[in-house]
């Protein structure tokens, strides 16, 4: 049967059951608005994107103070945006096909300081933003103007040593949120699926950050962390699933990008199109970027995010309308994936409604091609990532295999500037990963 003849509703069935049959999908999002209508929906602006992006300018010279590897970015955490001719010159070799054009670069969130991964922003933004309201209001500072380098004065330290962090994570999150946390005096209590690499437990723990290891998957690991916090006057808790503070801190990322892309003479607008693609586990780090991406590059930017087969939560969660309400296993599928990041059964409370209006679709890839991308990408570009990160790779190759994906392009009036186009893979973890484990992983086979 042509797929053209099909109702919406049979596709919609077709789509479901190769979500549960863990068949690769492109699923184009048909509730994205123009970027004005999406906004006037929106319960946050750019205002709030430059509140956060202020803060962390205000503690920037604390965080050059407690992590020197910051130094020559004065403290501010941000990765660098690389193109990567020779992965696009081997994703459009006959093996793979992608048959890309335009140009493709990286953005090398696998490399912020302090944390290694796009939790950098969101992990570390929302731990300053409960640093600097504790400050503030216990005299620690005297006031938002103050000098943020008291804060790592053996006083404050004291301070801070009586209040506790609790995370829920698995693995990235941790890292983030633990090591930022160890170094301003908190006791951080990092909850981990099983799913979390036994290095990056290793890690944490040698700094001096409490970690706690469950049987299930990262729904476990999270409501574990909250119901331990609920209990504690002395606690936060760092919630992934619901916070305004992580989001806005990945929201940065739309204002920062949009001044690379100009330095680097990249121009986005109705003839030259952005195309951006995020690894997904619970949605809150690819739903703030996209929210920043639109804000700031508005309609000229097309949002996708790449989930695993056996973990597509956030998928899963939109195209039944169900959003929380439905997990991976209530369909089937494992959860378990090599892509640690990405292991994810049930999608954050309220991330895919707000970001529905926001977002091009979302795509998934099966394991084995995780560490296929992650060798392609070493062999041709001498690039490190972490296997969940290589998800991303794969939205650049869908153009070319894809029904859905050729009706997007066409359904945007973007076939004829494809040439013109920039891609964007959004590296999302790997800059800590020990030697040892990296040689691992790339002769990985699934």
């Amino acid at each position: 049967m042509e797929l053209d003849s099909l109702s919406s509703l049979e596709k919609r069935e077709i789509l479901f059951t190769d979500i549960k049959n863990a068949i690769e999908v492109n699923w184009v999002n048909h509730s994205k608005l123009p970027n004005n209508d999406a906004i006037i929906r929106s319960v946050l602006n750019l205002s709030d994107i430059d509140s956060a992006e202020a803060r962390l300018r205000r503690f920037a010279p604390l965080i050059k103070m407690l992590f020197p590897e910051t130094v020559d970015a004065k403290g501010i955490i941000e990765s660098p945006l690389v193109e990567v001719p020779e992965l696009r010159k081997a994703l459009n070799r006959e093996k793979i096909g992608a048959n890309l054009a335009g140009k493709l670069y990286m953005k090398m969130d696998s490399q912020l300081p302090v944390g290694g991964s796009v939790k950098a922003r969101g992990g570390i933004y929302e731990v300053l933003k409960y640093t600097e309201t504790l400050a503030v209001e216990n005299g620690v500072l005297e006031s938002y103007e103050d000098d943020y380098c008291k804060l790592a004065s053996p006083a404050a330290k004291a301070f801070f040593g009586t209040k506790r962090l609790h995370v829920g994570s698995t693995g990235n999150l941790g890292l983030s949120v633990g090591l930022v946390g160890n170094a301003l005096g908190y006791e951080v209590i990092v909850h981990m699926s099983c799913d979390a690499a036994e290095w990056k437990k290793e890690m944490l723990r040698s700094r001096g950050v409490i970690v706690k290891v469950y049987d299930g998957d990262y729904s476990e690991a999270i409501t574990k962390a909250r119901a331990e916090s609920a209990v504690d006057d002395n606690a936060h808790f760092v919630d992934d699933e619901d916070s305004k503070e992580m989001f806005l801190g990945y929201a940065v990322a739309g204002k920062r990008l949009k001044k690379q892309l100009r330095q680097q003479g990249i121009t986005v607008d109705n003839e030259h199109p952005l195309f951006v693609y995020i690894p997904c586990g619970v949605g809150g780090a690819p739903g703030g970027i996209t929210f920043g991406l639109r804000q700031f590059l508005g309609d000229n930017v097309h949002c996708f995010f790449v989930e695993p087969t056996q973990a597509p939560c956030m998928l899963l969660g939109m195209v039944t309308g169900l959003y929380n309400n439905i997990t991976v296993q209530d369909v089937g599928l494992s959860g378990k994936t090599h892509a640690d990041g990405l292991a994810v059964g049930r999608p954050s409370a309220v991330i895919g409604d707000f970001i529905k209006p926001f977002l091009s679709g979302i795509i998934t890839i099966k394991d084995k091609r995780l560490f296929e991308y992650l060798r392609l990408l070493w062999e041709s570009e001498k690039i490190f990532i972490e296997p969940s990160s290589c998800a991303a790779i794969h939205g650049t190759v869908c153009w070319s295999h894809s029904r859905e994906m050729e009706d997007y392009l066409e359904d945007n009036n973007l076939n004829r500037y494809l040439e013109n186009a920039t891609h964007i893979i959004w590296a999302t973890g790997g800059g800590l990963v020990p030697e040892d484990i990296r040689q691992e992983l790339l002769v990985k086979k699934v």
